[in-house]
């Protein structure tokens, strides 16, 4: 017996699993995983591992943070635009706080079991908040679009009220498809090892270690993850098609520079949500690329954990409005600062 497994209980329920995966009706289910993380990674570099992720996390952490407190405190930023931005930020603050302290664990502490139910949950919430980012980002296109190909009615059409219900509606339709992956896990009988050689618990890594056949399986879970990745990714594409024909329609160089830069900022942040992934996906059907468990567990890491923490650094860097907000926190804090010292001062001269 591995460990971390124990009988089940619901006779019923085995015996309709175990026909459905042709597997002996007397195995024992596996109760905890251990997440394994580099498979070739030397213990000696364990401790850097861990302070380098980390540090990615507390930067990822605070960096997205800013965001959400700037938008809470500026009123001039309380606008549709804004609005998903700082939902995009709450998505990757929950990504990276569901992925990222186990990893931690795992190599600072060396501990990387997760129970069942714990794994089939930091499961499900991987895949939400990646389902979620991608139905975000159509949105922060459907705004962008709007706003450059129908200008005199975007202020009537996309009002923050609309904002927020199209905001919403991600955030519950995201379950959706996460939920029926999750589901079907918990009906797969998992009779043999338990480490998954990842950095969390995701679909094709636990699809590994279900006993029996599990092609159909595998076949949904991509045909899912297609679906919920690659039809927001076309629709965006078309939005920006007609943003650029649009945009060179203008009467005006200045208009469409204009334009340009503010596409710019949500098209890098598109670009390194989605490219990475596609080069992922296709590798299976490329045969001379060959990808290493250290090698696709690194990609995955990459472009699951860059775009959050380089995002908010791109809204701060190429976006006017928060570039000058925090200028004028900054000179806030200088302007302070000697008064303080002066008053400091005048006092002890008085004395």
């Amino acid at each position: 017996m591995y460990p971390g497994t124990l009988p089940l209980n619901c006779k019923a329920r085995s015996m309709i699993r175990d026909s459905m995966f042709s597997v002996d009706v007397n195995y024992t289910r596996v109760s905890e995983f251990v997440i394994v993380g580099f498979p070739s990674l030397q213990p000696e570099h364990f401790d850097l591992v861990a302070w380098f992720f980390f540090f990615l996390y507390v930067t990822t952490l605070v960096g997205n943070l800013l965001l959400v407190v700037l938008f809470a405190l500026e009123q001039n930023l309380q606008k549709p635009m804004y609005i998903v931005m700082v939902s995009l930020a709450l998505s990757d603050i929950g990504f990276t706080t569901v992925a990222l302290p186990k990893l931690i664990a795992r190599y600072w502490w060396n501990d990387g079991s997760l129970g069942f139910q714990t794994c089939l949950f930091q499961m499900h919430m991987i895949h939400y908040f990646g389902s979620l980012n991608s139905l975000i980002l159509l949105t922060m296109a459907l705004d962008r679009y709007l706003a450059i190909c129908f200008p005199f009615r975007y202020s009537m059409v996309m009002t923050n009220q609309t904002m927020l219900g199209l905001t919403l509606f991600c955030w519950v339709v995201a379950h959706i498809f996460s939920g029926i992956s999750t589901f079907h896990f918990t009906m797969m009988p998992f009779c043999g090892p338990n480490q998954i050689v990842h950095a969390f618990c995701d679909t094709m890594s636990v699809m590994a270690l279900v006993c029996g056949d599990t092609s159909k399986q595998f076949r949904d879970a991509f045909a899912g993850a297609m679906f919920i990745l690659y039809v927001p990714l076309a629709l965006i594409v078309i939005s920006y098609i007609c943003i650029i024909i649009s945009a060179l329609n203008m009467a005006t160089g200045q208009g469409r520079m204009k334009t340009f830069s503010t596409c710019a900022t949500q098209g890098c942040i598109i670009s390194i949500y989605y490219l990475p992934r596609f080069f992922v996906y296709s590798t299976p059907y490329f045969p001379n690329l060959i990808m290493t468990p250290d090698k696709r567990i690194a990609t995955a890491l990459f472009y699951s954990l860059f775009p959050p923490l380089i995002n908010p650094f791109i809204y701060c860097l190429r976006t006017k409005e928060l570039k000058l907000i925090l200028k004028r926190w900054v000179q806030r804090r200088k302007s302070i600062m000697p008064m303080k010292h002066g008053q400091i001062v005048a006092v002890t001269k008085s004395y």
